[in-house]
């Protein structure tokens, strides 16, 4: 069949390089140390251990000869793209980190980055929520980036504050019940 029928291209992948957490434009990439470490494991682990071994697998699939047909060469060729792909993205966050040490933080009666904060809704539910990077949020293990909306309501609060939260639902007020920081 003529490549002319079939959609082969490989910059197709290459241009979904999308951050899947982007930062407000002139922000900082802001990161605790775990946070950074984990992201430099994952990227010396892609690039010394998995791009490593795709590449044999690819090169001994390519020598089998008839690489149309080739499924190890074909996905070979695909996961190196990703990995790649991953690779770019982790190296430019990076790049651009800027590790904050919350046990450092002066102010340890304000919420900052890195602070774990107990708050209560107007329901009186409580929730427990740390404040991380971008690139390292779990919000189902409480662990929300920085940026945002809860995030952005708590900053700068003490514990017995009163703040508001807007979200698309309508104002809903959240009460400040403990602030703690990592130990030095």
């Amino acid at each position: 069949m003529s490549k002319a029928f079939v959609k082969e291209d490989n910059q197709q992948d290459d241009d979904l390089d999308v951050d899947a957490s982007p930062l407000p434009a002139g922000t900082k990439n802001y990161i605790t140390r775990e946070g950074y470490a984990r992201l430099r494991a994952e990227l010396e682990h892609l690039m010394n251990v998995e791009r490593p071994d795709v590449v044999q697998t690819v090169s001994w699939a390519a020598s089998n000869g008839d690489r149309s047909e080739n499924g190890d060469y074909l996905y070979g060729k695909k996961r190196l793209r990703e990995i790649d792909r991953r690779i770019r993205f982790l190296t430019r966050r990076l790049e651009i980190a800027e590790v904050v040490d919350p046990a450092a933080q002066p102010n340890r009666d304000q919420v900052f980055f890195g602070a774990t904060v107990v708050y209560s809704d107007s329901s009186g539910e409580e929730f427990r929520v740390t404040i991380v990077g971008v690139d390292e949020a779990e919000p189902l293990q409480g662990r929300i980036s920085w940026i945002s909306p809860v995030a952005r309501a708590l900053l700068k609060a003490r514990e017995g504050d009163t703040v508001v939260l807007r979200t698309p639902g309508g104002v809903e007020e959240l009460d400040i019940l403990e602030v703690h920081y990592p130990q030095a």
